[in-house]
């Protein structure tokens, strides 16, 4: 899959109710399981171990699960309690009807110094063939690899004109730019209905500041 080495292949399948039986998650999350998906297949672990990559300074090892839909409308959700069980980075191939989108989160150590993570948002392909998935084994280690996936994967939104900038920069600097577009979407609802010409002038200048912010971004 995705052209991974065979020594890579793990292709052991997870019982659905793994995630949810014995967890405290809601009622509708385990309807999302119980509803939305049909299997999860462990195909994949990248590591040192199973490559010639160097290990991983951040990641010890890249996950590659296919998650096969009942649905062609995943909920993030879903991929979210999962990654919250599995202590190591994921790439899930998510199958609907014969085609696959490509999801990954950005996950990183918790600051509480435990095993645990935490994942701060989703990126994702288009509904694929799978020959047509973005996706190529670049890098030098296991970090590397997983910080191309996020890259390829999240396109445009984490492109950069920053050689030097890392990947933790850029999820930041995406984080922010998601914000002030909102900011700014809010402030031009706010000014189209504004009656006084004086709110309006003083909105418009604290929305020139906010582009202005968006450009440098």
């Amino acid at each position: 899959m995705i052209g991974l080495p065979k020594t890579t292949e793990f292709n052991k399948r997870i019982p659905k109710q793994k995630f949810y039986e014995n967890m405290d998650i809601s009622p509708a999350l385990k309807k999302v399981f119980v509803e939305q998906v049909r299997s999860i297949y462990w195909k994949n672990k990248i590591a040192a171990s199973t490559t010639n990559l160097a290990a991983g300074t951040d990641v010890t090892e890249l996950e590659v699960l296919e998650v096969r839909l009942r649905s062609p409308v995943p909920d993030a959700s879903l991929l979210r309690q999962i990654d919250k069980e599995i202590p190591y980075h994921i790439l899930f191939l998510l199958e609907y009807q014969g085609k696959y989108q490509a999801w990954i989160g950005y996950k990183e150590a918790a600051a509480s110094g435990t095993n645990a993570f935490k994942v701060n948002g989703y990126y994702h392909t288009a509904w694929l063939p799978e020959d047509e998935l973005p996706l190529k084994v670049e890098g030098l280690s296991v970090d590397k690899v997983y910080e191309n996936f996020v890259r390829q994967i999240a396109g445009d939104t984490l492109k950069t004109a920053d050689a030097g900038e890392t990947l933790k920069e850029s999820v930041a600097r995406s984080e922010q730019k998601q914000q002030l577009e909102k900011q700014i979407a809010t402030l031009q609802a706010k000014i189209r209905k504004e009656k006084q010409l004086n709110k309006q002038m003083q909105m418009n200048t604290e929305l020139k500041k906010l582009k202005k912010e968006l450009e440098v971004l």
